[in-house]
């Protein structure tokens, strides 16, 4: 973020959100990987059963390696699942593995903030590089006041994903809810602590989009203190 007198109140309040967000996602996601599932379900099961039962038997579950590096790959159409959440049979393997269903399922609905997504991802790709990069050449050639204002364009591209990918994520977390209820994956007692998971994932998400908005009103104002 490029610094300014009132840089400090951007700044601080999307670190703070973002730190507390991971640290209700790790503390939940640490406490309910303790809780097992009554029935023995393990993640990759329950996401078999969701696919299944949405007529999508053919598309694969695969798992990859780290913590909580599970998605849904809508070009290969295929479930990526952590170690831990493949094998793992607690009520936050279940849940997030149940989420990456519901991304398939929103696919396979042609859920439109989703589709939108998807779209999305290579301009926002290029995006991510291409706003600093201006600015870095403003700084380079003086003319950092006239690159400012196509920075703060390109920024508003990786803003709006933010604020569309909520949406998203909130809509998979509920249809992860529902299907495990529904197909009697989990039961009622246990559906509080997948939610519980879900949520502090979610959290993440609404503290990504908060930091990136708060960062293009920066960038806004700094333009205009410019002109």
């Amino acid at each position: 973020m490029i610094f300014s007198e009132y840089w400090f109140w951007f700044a601080i309040p999307g670190l703070i959100i973002g730190l507390y967000a991971q640290m209700k996602l790790s503390s939940a996601y640490r406490r309910y990987t303790r809780v097992p599932t009554e029935n023995g379900l393990s993640g990759a099961e329950a996401a078999r059963a969701i696919l299944d039962r949405a007529g999508l038997q053919q598309m694969p579950i695969h798992e990859v390696h780290g913590q909580l590096t599970d998605h849904y790959d809508p070009h290969k159409k295929a479930l990526f699942l952590s170690t831990d959440n493949y094998h793992g049979t607690s009520l936050a393997a279940v849940g997030v593995a149940a989420h990456e269903a519901g991304h398939a399922l929103q696919h396979k609905a042609a859920y439109a903030p989703l589709n939108l997504r998807m779209a999305m991802v290579p301009v926002t790709q290029f995006a991510s590089y291409a706003w600093s990069g201006i600015l870095l050449l403003g700084l380079v050639t003086g003319m950092f006041h006239k690159f400012l204002g196509i920075a703060v364009g390109i920024f508003a591209v990786i803003t709006l994903f933010q604020v569309i990918t909520l949406p998203v994520e909130f809509n998979a977390s509920s249809r992860a809810r529902e299907q495990l209820l529904r197909l009697g994956l989990v039961g009622q007692r246990e559906i509080a602590g997948v939610g519980k998971v879900l949520n502090a994932a979610a959290m993440t998400y609404v503290a990504a989009m908060v930091t990136s908005v708060l960062q293009l009103v920066h960038l806004i104002l700094l333009s205009r203190d410019r002109d």
